[in-house]
């Protein structure tokens, strides 16, 4: 039986942080638990098979597949006594590993994938089991292996990334959150639906139907709301204004302004501290 291991007690980083890493050729029937883990836990089989149970079902494991185990719930697993499996581990956690988990796509109903490419991950796991000293060049390291290794994951699961992108509502959050971060900057609706992955037509159908308008509108809706708020609040010039709203041109800025507020902007300033 050989088995390689390490264990990492550092946890500095609040999102994600590698807890420990293995790889373990069993022997004949080689089992663990029934336990309960603290932190995810992700085994690999690279070769062989064995069963795996969790919540009263039991699944039959092998070769390119990988099972998940969650904190808190009650697993056993077993290699098969004629062709016992050799896996590679990754235990984890975080507060966002279970983000991360279902973009790779488990889920409630899914704690086992198949997966082409775990020579791949053994290979990451395997130059984390070389940094074996516990310094601060290592640790960022374990961290850099392990969202590669959940990038890889990621990116073998287009189909249950386009079943949580069929939530429409889904989309449009993300992209008036990428607005909301942008608008600041010279985006185009372009980069919208570049950023999520989407046709621009279809974007534009759904913000139509969701929220009443382009997504060109509310770009420019969103710029002038907070070029509002600058000229209400802050005694920046108009020229300075247009660029913090996503313009350089101060007379394309001004051309927008008036044609959602009324007034030009200076006019619009000049308003508000006559109200006060």
């Amino acid at each position: 039986m050989s088995h390689l291991s390490l264990e990492v007690n550092y946890k500095h980083f609040r999102d994600l942080y590698l807890c420990f890493c293995g790889i373990h050729q069993c022997e004949s029937s080689h089992s663990f638990g029934p336990a309960i883990r603290s932190n995810y836990l992700l085994h690999f089989v690279m070769d062989g098979k064995g069963r795996y149970y969790s919540k009263d079902q039991c699944y039959e494991i092998t070769k390119n597949q990988c099972f998940l185990i969650r904190p808190d719930e009650l697993t056993f697993y077993q290699a098969d006594p004629v062709q016992p499996w050799t896996y590679v581990w990754i235990g984890f956690d975080g507060e966002m590993a279970k983000k991360y988990l279902e973009a790779a796509g488990f889920s409630d109903q899914q704690l086992v994938l198949h997966y082409e490419h775990c020579e791949e991950l053994q290979n990451y796991v395997t130059e984390m089991l070389n940094y074996n000293s516990l310094t601060q060049a290592n640790e960022l390291k374990y961290q850099g292996l392990l969202y590669l290794c959940l990038a890889k994951l990621a990116e073998s699961a287009p189909n249950n990334l386009s079943k949580q992108a069929k939530n429409e509502n889904h989309y449009i959050n993300q992209a008036i959150a990428f607005i909301q971060n942008n608008y600041a900057n010279s985006i185009k609706v372009s980069d919208v639906s570049h950023y999520l992955c989407l046709n621009r037509t279809y974007l534009t159908a759904l913000f139509q139907k969701h929220v009443g308008m382009s997504v060109q509108q509310f770009l420019i809706q969103f710029r002038m709301t907070k070029a509002a708020q600058l000229l209400t609040e802050t005694d920046l010039s108009v020229s300075d204004i247009a660029r913090s709203c996503g313009y350089q041109d101060p007379l394309a800025f001004s051309k927008s302004f008036k044609k959602i507020h009324c007034v030009s902007p200076t006019e619009f300033r000049l308003i508000k501290k006559q109200d006060v």
